[in-house]
């Protein structure tokens, strides 16, 4: 494994981190070389450099990041999808198998799974996904164990899906709430019309305070029975005034809130009014806004404080995690803007909490995931490093190497930005 490279200016605020950093074994996407990550020999001035590492990701340490040693390192995925490649030809853990030692390395690593959960029914494709119990175990066993159910596929069995769903989840609940790994989720109400559900999870002495709401469903069907938020300033106003509030009835290290937003698949930019609504909810209390729908991957922002220490962080959105829209990859023209569907990251964050308990930001170490489809067509989930595209070239498959080599530097071109107070 390969701890990131930093600039001069970041070794000395890493310094105190190496060690802890070397015995994580951190999977990372950092590139060597006189380039950086977007391929580039020049283009960024002095400054940047001063405030990124050499692979692009940006610097969020600050000087007394690892004073205290008392941390968890969080994970944070994707969608999960269940389009027909994806389940048809069974062997569900072999999806994951090239990034379960990732996923692991986190006590609590988080995945929205677009797809209700529902035995009494078959199996279905888009436009009305089902998936059974052993899909989704699947990824459970892989290490994925946080999971938003709230998003536009939610209702896509109607309220027998819903039920089943949640009927599944809380049973996952109960049999590993004293395990090694327990399973969590939130986004299903526990009644109709009921407040919103939310997980309180404690690992370690970390205390984490989960909830997930979707903006947009594709039929109104059975929405009380989803944490839906109609994203229009009313409703926008009155959920950051319930988050203030449920922050405040359950103290906590660290407030994660999974939105699957109302911005338009396949685009890259992020609207100011999105934009607002996050900011507008890290002051309300939430410490990680984790997004998901667009299917593509966006930039990701760190918030520091006056004093520059970075504590909060904005995931735009980290696209797929395994889905079946890579049908046709363009090998020819791999920036066609379809293509992005089949990458997204995966990405760690260690947390830090200092002597009087207030939360800071250590490391975000972006992963970059691919949807490989083998030679027999099964799609897989691959970390899209130069190892997978050398091993791939050596294999024969020269034109997915080639593919994935030029994928993998358009993904690159995703980063973190900090912004300083």
């Amino acid at each position: 494994m390969v701890v990131k490279s930093t600039k001069k200016a970041a070794l000395g605020l890493m310094g105190l981190a190496l060690s802890l950093a070397l015995s994580l074994a951190i999977s990372s996407c950092a590139t060597t070389g006189g380039k950086n990550s977007k391929g580039l020999a020049s283009g960024h001035g002095k400054d940047y450099y001063n405030t990124h590492f050499a692979d692009g990701t940006a610097i969020v340490n600050s000087k007394s990041a690892f004073d205290s040693e008392d941390s968890i390192l969080l994970t944070f995925a994707g969608d999960i999808m269940a389009h027909t490649p994806n389940w048809s030809k069974g062997n569900f853990p072999r999806i994951y198998r090239d990034i379960e030692a990732l996923i692991k390395e986190s006590p609590l690593t988080f995945a929205n799974l677009e797809t209700p959960v529902a035995e009494n029914r078959p199996f279905s494709n888009y436009p009305a996904f089902n998936v059974h119990g052993d899909y989704a175990q699947a990824a459970i066993d892989a290490g994925f164990n946080v999971f938003s159910l709230a998003n536009n596929h939610t209702n896509d069995q109607g309220l027998n899906g819903i039920q089943q769903t949640k009927k599944y989840f809380d049973a996952k609940i109960e049999a590993t709430k004293e395990s090694d790994r327990p399973v969590y989720a939130a986004g299903l109400k526990e009644r109709q019309n009921g407040p919103w559900s939310y997980q309180v999870i404690e690992s370690g002495n970390w205390k984490i305070l989960f909830v997930a709401v979707t903006e947009i469903l594709n039929s109104p069907t059975c929405s009380s029975y989803i944490d839906f938020l109609v994203p229009n300033s009313k409703n926008r106003s009155i959920f950051i005034e319930d988050m203030k509030a449920l922050r405040k009835a359950h103290p906590c290290d660290i407030f994660v809130v999974s939105i699957h937003c109302s911005d338009p698949e396949y685009i890259f930019t992020i609207r100011s009014s999105q934009k607002n609504f996050y900011h507008e909810l890290l002051n309300a209390g939430a410490d990680v806004i984790w997004c998901n729908h667009p299917h593509v991957s966006k930039d990701w922002e760190v918030v520091a404080d006056s004093g520059n220490v970075p504590r909060k962080i904005i995931f735009y959105s980290m696209g797929n995690t395994i889905s079946g829209q890579r049908t046709n990859p363009q090998f020819a023209k791999p920036d066609t803007n379809r293509d992005y569907t089949g990458e997204g990251y995966i990405t760690q964050v260690r947390f830090l909490k200092d002597s009087d308990s207030k939360l800071s930001i250590a490391l975000v170490n972006p992963v970059i995931v691919t949807t490989y489809i083998a030679p027999d067509r099964f799609y897989e989930i691959r970390i899209l490093d130069d190892k997978l595209i050398e091993k791939l070239n050596a294999e024969g498959q020269k034109r997915w190497g080639n593919y994935l080599r030029e994928r993998k530097k358009l993904m690159e071109q995703f980063e973190g930005k900090t912004l300083w107070q």
